[in-house]
């Protein structure tokens, strides 16, 4: 065992200070003359993501090739954290073969509005659930000796100025929602690294917010790995290393290196904490290191990873609807495949985790491994929206000669991309206008949909079942068909509310933040939390899901933390079923929700089985944050235990009597009775301000045309600098044509969106922050001032990165 304290003794300031920025874009340095180890990171939320040629940040050039995992929007819906473990065994087998040590993911960020560009990518509206499933992937990637990296840490919830933006948000709904899941992962699954998030939160960046990484995360949960920043996500490398943030990606080509050894040389940061820093980062490169090298060169399980990935599909796939219980269909049913997403199917999102897949699975081949009797394949409509007659005229044929329409439908790629919010939660036109004429053509629509996000459904009367597969990995076609064959009994149950209306949901009025912050006026309410607080009817409720059995809940028992019942399939069909436990407070004295889940199990049962199940209640069952005095409060009162199929359809109910603190209600109810209703979709400054027990922060731009190095480029429609205006709308036309197109431009939309700081942190070295802020000069009007100071950076830095090495 290496002793890191000694190492570091021996080692120069200019070296200690290197080892806390990248080499490259995936690569930590060395110090040759200690052959200290180095480590890749890589993506890999639902897959590993692993470029050996020219590296970028967003998946633009090729990765090698490794399997595609269903996203963590579709894996929250097997409510199955073994599943979650599974996938993330095999991802970790997958970066070990490709000599990655740290995996970047899950990403576990809450859904707080349907409409954020990155659902997909993010498991649930609730932080149980959440954390939970994120935990078991956790478990699945360090089993095999490396180290998950959990992102993004943390109220990193809309795309839209994401790497400027202030999360404004209470401290009771910060830990109890926004902090809750990071908590559950670091407590059960011991991630070895964690990755701070890009946006400010209540005011400073997360990469420099002492509460979060070294107050709450190491403190209080004991996290004892190292923390990365975002890619780019720097802003202030000295007080990122002194409130808890070890390293900086990607590398900076010593820019950052030279400032922290200025920072210790000058007194603005305690050389202490930078060895400890170092020291907690080499401990994890160190730990990593004997998988790494007890696997080089193990080959890569395709084939076996595959299977992995539809078993994962499978247990995921929610059905919605089943009129007539058309469902399963018969064998050698006369089916009729319309829709593009049968051939070219949709199964992950766009941005930096995209998967270069080792095969890829579609409808149109696979489904003659299945007893269907597949009469054609249309295409039916253009995937961009356009609508084409004569395509919808051939689908309409090929319906009318079928008894069972197989309508593959969906959101685009532009609809579900990092660095891209949506506007709307509709499926585009043209599909819809389809399904109405199909349905016409033929009564026997199965509407089979891939997207990953919450969506609305106007349309759902035009179908029979509704099968939502949400974005399945590179083996989803097969595990739909297994579904809709009754090979597979369909077990998945939603992780998120899918609302009647986009202007239903809580953020609605809130979300994405107009200008510097993102007001979290909801606060608690989020998902199905608000729903039922506020009783706005819903589509879908959370955990709603379909069987082609049925099962019966009876003999509810409590034996103190133990909760016990009796399920029975009492169908015909083998299958599991969620089982879902919620709480409820009787008469509680604070604002609460309706009811909050848990705990869950997901049990499977034969025809005519029966089993007792237990559920055990953990110590985050009956706690609340009491802002008044900063901590977790247990309230004496009478508590509902509630068991359901989801959080509509509760089964048992009984209560109990639970002992609490004596703590007071530290808020004026009377100027938060918003929050004591529920109803938050208009909430007022007053009451805001109450219930952050401050003044609102003053979030408005500074659109006098002065902007700083943290403003975003696209704020440069103000500047007072017309080529910086030009450069604006150039940028902004760029970006409209690829959504028009329907392709996400990942490149523009991470310029877009980026601060003026954000260059210097993304351009290996040859910008630095003095070059970046000479930039900002520039379009402050002050041109010529500006070039000649960013000319001069220029050559000062040439000279500052050859006299280091």
């Amino acid at each position: 065992m290496v002793n890191c304290k000694e190492l570091i003794s021996k080692m120069t300031l200019e070296e200690k200070a290197s080892l806390l920025s990248g080499k490259d874009i995936w690569e930590t340095k060395t110090v040759e003359r200690f052959e200290l180890p180095t480590v890749v990171l890589s993506d890999g939320p639902h897959g590993v993501r692993r470029q050996v040629g020219a590296g970028d940040h967003l998946g633009l050039n090729d990765s090698l090739p490794a399997t595609c995992f269903p996203t963590a929007a579709t894996i929250a819906n097997s409510w199955d954290p073994s599943i979650a473990e599974m996938i993330g065994k095999c991802i970790g087998e997958e970066a070990i073969a490709q000599g990655v040590g740290v995996v970047l993911g899950p990403s576990m960020n809450m859904k707080r509005s349907p409409l954020c560009g990155r659902n997909f990518e993010y498991y649930s509206e609730d932080p149980y659930l959440c954390g939970k499933i994120a935990a078991g992937e956790v478990k699945g990637i360090q089993s095999n000796g490396i180290s998950a990296c959990p992102k993004h840490y943390a109220v990193n919830s809309q795309e839209l100025r994401r790497m400027s933006s202030d999360s404004i948000i209470d401290e009771r709904t910060l830990r109890e929602i926004y902090l809750a899941a990071f908590e559950i992962v670091v407590k059960e699954a011991k991630p070895r690294s964690l990755m701070s998030s890009y946006n400010r939160v209540n005011g400073i960046y997360a990469s420099e917010n002492e509460k979060l990484l070294q107050n709450i995360l190491r403190d209080e949960w004991g996290f004892d790995g190292f923390v990365v920043t975002d890619w780019g996500g720097s802003n202030n490398h000295v007080e990122s290393v002194r409130t808890g943030n070890h390293l900086e990606m990607p590398t900076t080509g010593g820019d950052s290196d030279r400032e922290l050894v200025e920072a210790v040389r000058n007194g603005a940061l305690d050389e202490e904490i930078l060895d400890k820093r170092v020291e907690e980062m080499l401990k994890i490169i160190y730990e990593v290191q004997p998988a790494l090298k007890g696997n080089k060169g193990q080959g890569m399980k395709e084939e076996e990873h595959h299977k992995a990935a539809q078993k994962a599909a499978a247990e995921s796939i929610v059905l919605l609807k089943n009129e007539e219980k058309l469902l399963p269909l018969a064998k050698g049913c006369k089916v009729a495949v319309i829709g593009d997403f049968a051939k070219t199917p949709r199964y992950q999102g766009a941005g930096s985790s995209i998967v270069n897949c080792t095969k890829l699975d579609n409808t149109v081949d696979v489904i003659k491994d299945f007893d269907l009797n597949m009469l054609g394949f249309e295409q039916g409509y253009e995937r961009n929206g356009k609508v084409d007659a004569q395509m919808q005229q051939a689908a309409m044929e090929l319906a009318k000669q079928a008894e069972v329409v197989l309508f593959y439908m969906g959101l685009d790629e532009i609809s579900e991309t990092e660095g891209l919010d949506r506007t709307h939660m509709a499926i585009p036109h043209n599909q819809i206008t389809l399904l109405s004429r199909l349905s016409k053509a033929n009564k026997n629509v199965v509407a089979v949909i891939s997207a990953g996000s919450a969506i609305e459904m106007p349309w759902i009367q035009n179908c029979k079942a509704v099968v939502h597969g949400y974005l399945g990995g590179q083996a989803q076609a097969g595990a739909i068909l297994e579904v809709l064959t009754g090979q597979v009994c369909p077990s998945g149950k939603l992780s998120e509310t899918l609302p009647v209306k986009c202007e239903d949901n809580p953020a609605h009025n809130y979300f994405p933040g107009k200008y510097y912050n993102a007001e979290y006026r909801e606060g608690l309410f989020i998902g199905y939390r608000y729903y039922e607080k506020a009783e706005v009817p819903v589509l879908f409720p959370f955990g709603f899901g379909l069987s082609y059995t049925t099962f019966a809940y009876s003999d509810l028992e409590i034996n103190g933390q133990e909760v016990s019942f009796t399920l029975a399939n009492t169908g015909e069909v083998d299958g599991a079923e969620v089982a879902q436990l919620y709480i409820g407070a009787r008469n509680s004295k604070v604002y609460r929700a309706v009811k909050e889940l848990k705990g869950f199990t997901k049990v499977f049962l034969k025809s005519g089985e029966i089993k007792r199940v237990t559920i055990t209640l953990d110590d985050k069952a009956f706690r609340y944050f009491n802002a008044g005095n900063n901590a977790w409060e247990i309230e004496e009162g009478d508590y509902d235990i509630l068991i359901g199929a989801s959080s509509a359809d509760i089964r048992l109910k009984d209560n109990i009597h639970v002992d609490g603190t004596s703590a007071t209600v530290w808020y004026d109810k009377e100027a938060m009775e918003v929050y004591e209703s529920g109803k938050i979709q208009n909430v007022s400054d007053e009451a805001f301000a109450a219930l952050l027990g401050h003044d609102i922060p003053d979030g408005h731009w500074n659109e006098n045309g002065i902007l700083n190095v943290n403003d975003a480029l696209c704020q440069m429609y103000y500047a007072k600098s017309g080529l910086a205006r030009f450069a604006y709308k150039v940028l902004t036309g760029i970006k409209n044509r690829s959504e028009e197109k329907g392709v996400p431009n990942l490149n523009v939309l991470f310029i877009y969106n980026m601060p003026f700081r954000g260059i210097a942190k993304m351009t290996n070295g040859i910008i630095t922050m003095e070059m970046a802020n000479q930039m900002v000069r520039m379009v402050n009007g002050h041109f010529w001032s500006g070039m000649k100071g960013f000319v001069g950076g220029y050559f000062r830095n040439r000279k500052a990165q050859k006299r280091t090495k």
